[in-house]
């Protein structure tokens, strides 16, 4: 009997998990992921095909980078890229969501800026696609991360 207990516990926790993974809420880290690892083609593989990098930039001008082009300079980078968002919202409303949240950003192990990210996610085929990352880059002013400072 117990042992049945356990058993459905453990289902159901691994169910909530694997939720978890799925969700609107687990693209953003799949996305820094995929920019850690120089992989451009899982990074586009995030992104509804005619999807935007829209960058407010200090003084307010903004630029908007088509994925594609985005993705190759991920692939072809260098650098080392660390990306980091802590206590994102996420609101979602059938096959639609948005996760909004206070994020910084490091190059080759040094802190470079901070914003915000906003991404709009669509589902499709049962999947959650990005269909457009807004984002502010603020150079000054940036609080300090609740994550604490990268791991080396």
């Amino acid at each position: 009997m117990h042992r049945s207990i356990a058993l459905a516990f453990f289902m159901a926790a691994a169910s909530l998990a694997g939720a978890a993974d799925t969700g609107p809420g687990a693209i953003p880290q799949k996305l820094f992921d995929a920019m850690a690892a120089h992989d451009g083609a899982g990074a586009k593989a995030l992104f509804t095909p005619d999807a935007n990098l829209v960058a407010v930039a200090p003084d307010g001008k903004v630029s908007v980078t088509p994925i594609e082009k985005w993705t190759d300079r991920i692939s072809s980078s260098k650098d080392n890229w660390l990306e980091r968002m802590w206590s994102p919202k996420v609101q979602e409303h059938n096959a639609i969501a948005t996760v909004w949240g206070e994020y910084d950003f490091h190059l080759n192990g040094k802190f470079t800026h901070c914003g915000i990210d906003s991404f709009t996610l669509v589902k499709t085929n049962d999947e959650w696609r990005i269909a457009a990352l807004v984002f502010t880059r603020e150079l000054s002013g940036c609080p300090s991360s609740p994550l604490g400072p990268p791991e080396p």
